[in-house]
């Protein structure tokens, strides 16, 4: 086991963290977090034994705020592992995007996985996952990337995902505030882009600004914080086919 992993996520909901750190403590011995959901707009190059990194997937790609802070980061010299956690669905061109920024900023990539958690937006979509079963499975790969970097293993990396990458996702709707609402401003707090300010008796969202991470909905005390109900009968439908289904993760060297 190495003595240190550098350990950067963003994870609005808390899924992409959790299945992280399996990883990372199937690594290293001690873990530096990095969150890249908070406001700092300065990103520290960390030193460490590795690095891994874990996105969410949005729509097939990793989050647009976390690349402008991965491109603050100064990879050379350094071992990575990539990582994007999607909710049962796919991951598309995600893992892809995120190797390719990681390799930008000087990064060797070790190893890559996507990992399966639950949606954010429908959560009966891979409830409680990663589970226990995950856990197994991203343990038994920390042993093979320990067992890689031993050897000196050099060989690159090939991961799956297409060039150009998809359009991103499409904002069409804001999470809204009940009726129950509280007005005690956690949903502001927690929102990475600052999209949300309550105001007199109301909290508004910028829809501009609004990236539909979710971390508004978890961080509401109230569970006063929900998406239009439109909006989630239509992604309920489009996710029944794989309400059921138990999705692979899928492990890269």
């Amino acid at each position: 086991m190495l003595n240190t992993a550098v350990f950067y996520y963003f994870s609005p909901t808390g899924g992409t963290k959790k299945a992280g750190e399996l990883l990372c403590r199937g690594l290293a011995a001690e873990v530096i977090p990095a969150d890249l959901g908070a406001r700092e707009a300065e990103v520290n190059s960390l030193e460490g034994d590795v690095t891994v990194f874990a996105a969410p997937v949005f729509g097939g790609r990793i989050p647009a705020l976390m690349t402008k802070k991965l491109q603050q980061l100064d990879g050379r010299g350094k071992r990575a592992v990539v990582l994007v956690v999607y909710g049962n669905r796919a991951y598309d061109d995600a893992l892809l995007e995120l190797a390719d920024v990681v390799r930008e900023q000087g990064y060797q990539v070790t190893a890559a996985a996507a990992l399966v958690a639950q949606h954010s937006m429908v959560p009966e979509v891979g409830r409680g996952r990663p589970d226990e079963e995950d856990g197994l499975q991203i343990r038994s790969f920390a042993k093979k990337i320990l067992a890689k970097m031993a050897d000196e293993d050099d060989s690159p990396v090939a991961v799956p995902g297409n060039f150009p990458y998809k359009k991103e996702m499409d904002i069409v709707a804001t999470p809204l505030s009940l009726p129950a609402c509280t007005q005690c401003g956690s949903c502001a707090e927690a929102c990475p882009t600052q999209a949300i300010r309550p105001e007199e008796e109301s909290v508004v969202t910028e829809k501009a600004q609004c990236i539909l991470c979710m971390a508004c909905t978890a961080a509401c005390p109230a569970q006063a914080r929900v998406l239009p109900p439109p909006m989630v009968e239509k992604l309920t439908q489009m996710l029944a086919s794989v309400r059921d289904v138990r999705s692979g993760n899928d492990f890269f060297f």
